[in-house]
């Protein structure tokens, strides 16, 4: 099973959310659909970046660098405004 580390943008301000899971199209309907309370006031979301990885363990730790200063500042390197 694979893991994704994935990164969304609200269409409503431009927000960025991180998050991981194993099925991501089934995550992006969730976020989109309001099953997520932290996401839900800011739908829709698109995925504008993910990852892959083998492991969740993997997938955990590039998720919490994405979250830190340094992985916000990777992303604003990658990710058009």
């Amino acid at each position: 099973m694979l893991w994704f580390v994935y990164v969304l943008r609200s269409d409503i301000n431009g927000d960025l959310y991180k998050g991981l899971t194993n099925y991501l199209e089934r995550r992006l309907s969730e976020h989109n659909s309001g099953k997520n309370i932290s996401t839900k006031a800011y739908a829709p979301w698109k995925i504008v970046y993910f990852e892959k990885f083998m492991t969740r363990i993997e997938a955990r730790n590039r998720e919490k660098f994405l979250k830190s200063g340094e992985g916000r500042e990777f992303l604003k390197s990658i990710i058009p405004l």
